[in-house]
């Protein structure tokens, strides 16, 4: 991982659950993530793309499910994903006005890989999704390009950069500077050990519902800045989730509806104008593209360990959120609006998160 402080080195533990080595996405085997990050300005956006393993995707598709908790988004992809229950893609993350062209790039990105595509087989199913990053980004000059996108897929790596970099640049939570954050979980089980990893898109809240280890921080900042930085909610969360954990689309799409336990914890009331898409995907199956000529054997768990799973995924999604807060820069852009920076303010106003 980086030399950012993250919410546990403020003495904040979240959930019961042992964290995988980085504590992050990438503690799920094969695994790595990329960003590139715009900032020049009124330009302060950027892009997030997640492998979700290292193979070719579309020829070695993964179990996967998506759950929308509230449906105020353009996400690209999930419709087949429900119907299908796999993905064939990479994930690429944005700002809602650069959708087409993540789609487009990641077209470019597969084809490039499969030239059967559109000849002897079907199409592909990009998965892109967005959050809003207009108060701090000139989100209408579309800054974000197609090299842009494909440079964040050929640059993944183990290692995540949280805070205010690739998608996250732009965005706010919780009133103050959002971002990237991720987290992880490991799972013991009779059969075997597993981990839960998730990754965060945040863009959400009002300041004052922030609640960090059951405290009400955002009202003791309210009441501290003897002023508010409230803005009312109309933003968004993507949350992506990858795991090893072996498991069914039915499964996983329960496991995926938890992510609203540990995003609640946060504080979230999840407003009529905040979308909240969840994403998720098993490495544990490899689904060939191609028809093998026998049945394909998918191993699952038994649903009386699927407990674990739904502890893991909300504690782990409750401290990708606060990570994305606490790793945040403050940034000024488009006409000179900014958001405080949580780490900032908890060194100003000698805050305990404890």
């Amino acid at each position: 991982m980086s030399r950012q402080k993250r919410i546990r080195d403020y003495g904040v533990k979240v959930g019961e659950m042992k964290t995988g080595q980085n504590n992050a996405i990438t503690d799920v085997n094969g695994v790595t993530v990329g960003h590139v990050t715009l900032s020049d300005g009124d330009k302060q956006t950027g892009v997030t793309a997640i492998l979700p393993h290292q193979g070719n995707t579309f020829k070695e598709k993964l179990i996967a499910s998506s759950h929308i908790i509230n449906g105020f988004g353009k996400s690209v992809g999930t419709i087949q994903i429900t119907e299908l229950g796999t993905l064939e893609t990479p994930i690429v993350l944005t700002n809602t006005l650069s959708i087409g062209t993540a789609v487009d790039a990641v077209f470019d990105y597969v084809l490039q890989r499969n030239p059967e595509i559109g000849r002897t087989t079907g199409t592909v199913n990009p998965i892109v999704c967005e959050c809003n990053d207009m108060m701090l980004n000139d989100i209408r000059s579309r800054f974000v390009t197609k090299e842009h996108i494909l440079e964040a897929l050929h640059n993944t790596s183990s290692k995540v950069e949280e805070g205010s970099v690739g998608a996250g640049r732009g965005m706010l939570c919780y009133s103050l500077k959002g971002g990237v954050g991720t987290s992880s979980r490991e799972m013991e089980m009779q059969h075997g050990k597993y981990t839960m990893g998730v990754l965060v898109l945040t863009n959400f809240g009002s300041l004052g519902d922030l609640t960090i280890g059951g405290k009400r921080i955002g009202k003791e900042i309210e009441k501290a800045l003897r002023e508010t930085v409230k803005e009312e909610d109309k933003g968004s969360i993507i949350i992506i989730v990858g795991t090893d954990l072996p498991v069914s689309e039915r499964q996983l799409n329960r496991i995926l509806k938890r992510t609203v336990t540990g995003l609640s914890r946060t504080g979230s009331i999840i407003t009529t104008g905040s979308g909240e898409v969840v994403i998720g995907f098993s490495t544990a199956t490899k689904i060939p593209h191609d028809n093998p000529g026998k049945c394909t054997t998918v191993p699952i768990i038994h649903e009386e360990d699927i407990d674990i799973a739904f502890r893991a995924i909300g504690e782990a999604t409750e401290e990708a959120v606060l990570n994305s807060l606490i790793s945040a820069s403050k940034i000024t852009g488009r006409n000179g609006n900014g958001r405080p920076a949580l780490k900032d303010l908890v060194e100003e106003l000698n805050i305990d998160l404890k």
